[in-house]
């Protein structure tokens, strides 16, 4: 992990180098406007659980409405691109302070297994309610959508996450080390800040394809986890 030259004067530079990456996606914008906040932060002497609530409060305040607004759009009352708008911004700057709480807490020393906790189950919560958000204006475009696709897309959605935070510790391994320029482009498939921008987009200009858009990602997801599933075992077995 990198230090700081100057811990009490730290810079936005400072921050981004403590990033914990994400993706191609994630490390290019997400994580430098996560430094951006995280530098704000430690200006104004918050401590990195504020940020942690801050995303959970705004990412689930977007969530709450595009679901109230999903019928509205499919009805025409309410502009599609409007909604994909909110979206975007909500989300992104949501998952941007995501990134600012890890960063602060690692430049000032204020990491703490209880902080993680809390991380970690505000990221749970947050995305509950994005999935809760794609899944209604999925069904509000398509009332025929399928139970079970909800359901599926609920479940796997869950992947990225889980897999993130198993990764996290010392035991941390990964299917596919290279870090070439197409590998990280393949991968920007489960790059969390490219895939809320991509739902987003679809929010706002075309909302009747958000049923599409959930099976893609179940099938990514699935194909994921049963790929890791068999890599995990086959290591297990060595």
């Amino acid at each position: 992990m990198s230090t700081l030259a100057e811990p009490s004067h730290p810079t936005v530079a400072d921050f981004h180098r403590v990033n914990r990456g994400g993706g191609l996606f994630s490390e290019s914008v997400s994580q430098w406007i996560g430094a951006v906040f995280a530098l704000v932060a430690q200006r104004l002497g918050l401590r990195p659980t504020a940020l942690t609530i801050t995303n959970l409060l705004l990412g689930l305040a977007t969530s709450v409405t595009v679901v109230t607004l999903a019928g509205p759009v499919a009805a025409g009352d309410v502009p599609a691109p409007v909604v994909g708008l909110v979206a975007l911004l909500g989300w992104q700057i949501a998952y941007a302070l995501d990134c600012a709480d890890g960063q602060l807490a690692r430049v000032t020393g204020q990491g703490s297994a209880a902080g993680a906790r809390v991380d970690v189950l505000c990221d749970v919560a947050a995305q509950i309610a994005l999935v809760a958000a794609l899944s209604a204006t999925a069904v509000a475009q398509q009332p025929e959508t399928p139970t079970w696709l909800v359901a599926a897309f609920a479940g796997t959605w869950m992947v990225n996450l889980v897999t993130s935070v198993m990764q996290s510790g010392p035991n941390a391994a990964s299917m596919v080390t290279s870090t070439s320029l197409p590998v990280r482009l393949v991968k920007l498939v489960r790059d969390y800040g490219a895939v809320i921008f991509v739902a987003a987009l679809v929010l706002a200009l075309a909302p009747a394809l958000t049923l599409w858009v959930m099976l893609a990602f179940t099938v990514v997801n699935g194909g994921f986890l049963l790929a890791s599933i068999a890599f995990s075992a086959r290591a297990s077995l060595r």
